[in-house]
């Protein structure tokens, strides 16, 4: 199955200079684990920030949520494959970089992602194709 069936098409997006207590909001609000970071300028380039990267570099050092700013804790560069590839290949970027998500790219313009959950589902989706066999 290729990655473009089964990514999440809309992206949330942030400011770099944003704080982390608006990306807290953004994230509890929508429901989601990570937001898209925005590049600065035309020689930056998109980041990702996660709940994870939240928890571990802001809240576990008591830092400043009003302060600190999105860009200061964002992760770069993006790990990004074309939308044609295979699932598979997304599943392995994963392992080799302990990832859980991808972004699926048409040439420069960011058109989706695919996360550990959308791995799940893709098997779902494969073994109600198979007739739910084992």
């Amino acid at each position: 199955m290729k990655v473009d069936e089964i990514m999440t098409k809309k992206l949330e997006t942030i400011e770099a200079d944003a704080s982390i207590y608006d990306a807290i909001e953004r994230m509890i609000d929508k429901r989601i684990r990570s937001l898209l970071v925005k590049p600065r300028d035309e020689h930056d380039v998109y980041g990702v920030i996660t709940v994870r990267d939240i928890v571990f570099k802001v809240l576990g050092k008591n830092l400043n949520l009003n302060k600190t700013k999105v860009g200061e804790i964002t992760s770069k560069p993006l790990v990004c494959i074309d939308k044609g590839m295979d699932v598979e290949y997304a599943v392995n970027l994963m392992t080799k970089f302990n990832i859980t998500r991808v972004f699926i790219c048409d040439g420069k313009e960011i058109r989706g992602i695919i996360s550990l959950l959308d791995v799940m589902s893709c098997e779902l989706i494969k073994k109600a194709r198979e007739g739910h066999g084992a």
